[in-house]
């Protein structure tokens, strides 16, 4: 498939359907469609190799499995050239959700999720602080979050 791929507007409204609802059958997408389910399959296959999606996953409260503290961390590394080798090591800490190599005041962003604040100064201290390359973080605990969504199409 070429590298310039544009979604057109069947491409669009399935995204849409599935962005709300993932679990929506396509035989359903493709009633409202009006097309049918083997169209809506084709369509998810090419995108699916595209990279356009990019699999399927199931969302858990993490409060209710008693992930109550939720943080952003800014890392400073002491070289960028640490990067590949720092986020090997960060990928082997359940507790890291998300990762973001930037621009600006911090080398990398991190979402964090914990138990509590115990668990949370286990996380920072024993096991985030303590990678070679590491150079100091800063910690923002999150009180509340407010907007959860993807981009719309």
């Amino acid at each position: 498939m070429a590298s310039n791929f544009q979604l057109d507007n069947l491409d669009r409204s399935i995204l849409s359907v599935l962005m709300r609802d993932g679990r929506t059958p396509y035989t359903e997408i493709a009633q409202n469609l009006l097309v049918s389910a083997g169209t809506i399959h084709v369509r998810m296959k090419r995108m699916e190799k595209l990279g356009i999606v990019k699999g399927v996953h199931l969302l858990v409260d993490p409060k209710k499995i008693g992930f109550d503290v939720t943080s952003f961390i800014g890392v400073f590394l002491e070289k960028g050239t640490h990067y590949k080798d720092v986020i090997k090591k960060m990928e082997a800490i359940p507790e890291i959700t998300e990762t973001y190599y930037t621009t600006g005041g911090y080398s990398m962003f991190l979402k964090v999720i914990c138990q509590n604040t115990d668990h949370f100064r286990q996380v920072l201290n024993d096991k985030i602080q303590a990678i070679k390359g590491v150079q100091r973080t800063e910690s923002m605990i999150s009180l509340e979050q407010s907007i959860n969504r993807q981009v719309e199409i």
